[in-house]
């Protein structure tokens, strides 16, 4: 079983920065990916950026060349530096990891999220 525990989040003004960390503990398979989801105000959960355990990265298009995610070499903590802000940021920033079990089969768990809001 794995469990995800996020830290980080909170108010900020627009074009701050925050950054945001997720301890990931226990194991499930194969580790696929770490990454960042967001669920916004009346907005369905996207995923805002995803690090495979290769290293490679992407992100969706509206935080590109302002977030950057980041693991550590054990993949037991990914973190997502978020800078120049926008109150369209505002969102509960959910840590998810994928995890390759038996018959290919793909299993995802999820943190219990944590406030970013970005107001004046």
């Amino acid at each position: 079983q794995v469990q995800l525990v996020e830290s980080g989040g909170g108010l900020v003004q627009p074009g701050g920065s925050l950054s945001l960390s997720c301890a990931r503990s226990g194991s499930s398979g194969a580790l696929l990916n770490m990454g960042w989801y967001r669920q916004g105000p009346g907005k369905q959960r996207e995923l805002v950026a995803r690090i495979t355990s290769g290293g490679s990265t992407n992100y969706v298009d509206s935080v590109k060349g302002r977030f950057t995610i980041s693991r550590d070499n054990a993949q037991t903590t990914v973190y997502l530096q978020m800078n120049n802000l926008k109150p369209e940021d505002t969102a509960v920033y959910y840590c998810n990891t994928q995890h390759l079990q038996s018959q290919w089969r793909i299993e995802d768990y999820w943190g219990q999220g944590t406030q970013v809001t970005v107001s004046s």
